[in-house]
């Protein structure tokens, strides 16, 4: 399949990125000492996004295989592209379609955290997301409310039919999006890759999906900046200390544009059409694995803060942090060992 590759070079990209992108670039592996393996690292676009993986004690090759394997689930994931499985899945309503494993895989995965957030982490929220236009913010429009309601009506995952490897979408009209979960569990894919091959340092960033690979070559745990909301000097707003686990962030300013001095977001609500309306900023997840963290991140922002962080409390070995608009910062979780410590950088108010 032909490799979607674009060139890192244009600053703007930036501010659609998700919120800890360049912190974490910063914080992360800043450079090999004395005696230490040689780090090596790549920076690509994939799934419209930046992928960064830096190891120590890897090879080129390794380096290599998981650009292949970024190819590869990009092709079979994206609705984007017309010869994916989910694009046939989407061109094929009310019928079953048969797909691989690991996509019929990922679709269940989807539908479990749909009734986990009782609807508001929706796999099927294509026909909505179609209707909005995030990446032009020179001339923004908001989709009519006619335009809406006939979208949303489509958007119910539990019209969703999986038997064995076959997908049908049981309503004409109905779209698969896996957006909300696709990167976190292609993050994992590349840690299991990486490991099984002996790595055992390093990180794996796809747009600010962070995944940890065991600790820094010196033993101490890696410390990942959470970036200030809508601070585009980079600056954090807090910070996490953590080892082999997963690190991802769901927030309004992520992507976003503003009209008629309101601004509108990303995650949208499959109720309405419109983007979510609470308290909230940012969501931040730590947990053990990156898909989990991608749609539990994407739940508890949807949920608000009171429900995402009853959400939190009652899983097992996540955490999270919550940002409201005051800039406030909220903690919830419970691990079974404490392996992230939070630290309070910034949290000088600076309302919307």
């Amino acid at each position: 399949m032909k490799i979607m590759k674009k060139i890192f070079s244009t600053l703007p990209m930036l501010r659609l990125l998700p919120p800890f992108l360049l912190v974490a670039a910063m914080v992360l592996l800043c450079g090999c000492r004395a005696g230490e393996p040689e780090e090596l690292a790549m920076t690509e676009i994939y799934f419209d996004t930046v992928v960064q993986i830096r190891i120590q004690g890897g090879t080129p090759e390794m380096l290599e295989t998981c650009k292949e394997m970024c190819s590869y689930y990009e092709g079979l994931l994206s609705k984007e592209i017309p010869t994916s499985e989910i694009s046939r899945v989407n061109a094929s309503p009310q019928v079953a379609v048969e797909v691989s494993p690991e996509t019929a895989g990922l679709i269940r995965q989807g539908l479990y955290y749909g009734e986990l957030s009782d609807g508001n982490f929706d796999v099927t929220i294509a026909p909505v997301s179609d209707l909005w236009n995030f990446h032009d913010t020179q001339n923004p429009s908001i989709p009519s409310k006619e335009a809406r309601e006939s979208a949303r009506v489509l958007v119910n995952y539990k019209n969703v039919l999986i038997e064995g490897n076959e997908v049908t979408l049981l309503v004409p009209g109905m779209k698969l999006d896996l957006g909300g979960i696709a990167k976190g569990y292609i993050a994992d894919r590349l840690k299991e890759y990486l490991v099984g091959e002996g790595v055992e340092h390093g990180y794996i960033n796809l747009g600010g999906n962070v995944l940890l690979i065991g600790k820094k070559y010196d033993g101490s745990n890696y410390r990942i900046g959470i970036q200030r909301p809508f601070d585009k000097s980079g600056q954090a707003i807090t910070s996490v200390e953590a080892a082999d686990c997963s690190i991802v962030s769901s927030g309004i300013d992520q992507r976003y544009f503003e009209k008629d001095g309101k601004l509108y977001h990303h995650i949208l609500n499959p109720e309405t059409g419109m983007p979510f309306e609470n308290d909230l900023l940012q969501v931040t997840v730590i947990s053990d694995d990156s898909v989990s963290g991608d749609a539990l991140s994407t739940c508890c922002f949807a949920l608000g803060l009171e429900e995402g962080t009853k959400l939190i409390e009652s899983l097992e070995n996540v955490e999270a942090v919550f940002i409201t608009k005051d800039y406030e910062l909220h903690y919830a979780g419970k691990r079974k060992e404490q392996r992230v410590s939070l630290a309070k950088l910034s949290r000088q108010a600076r309302p919307l």
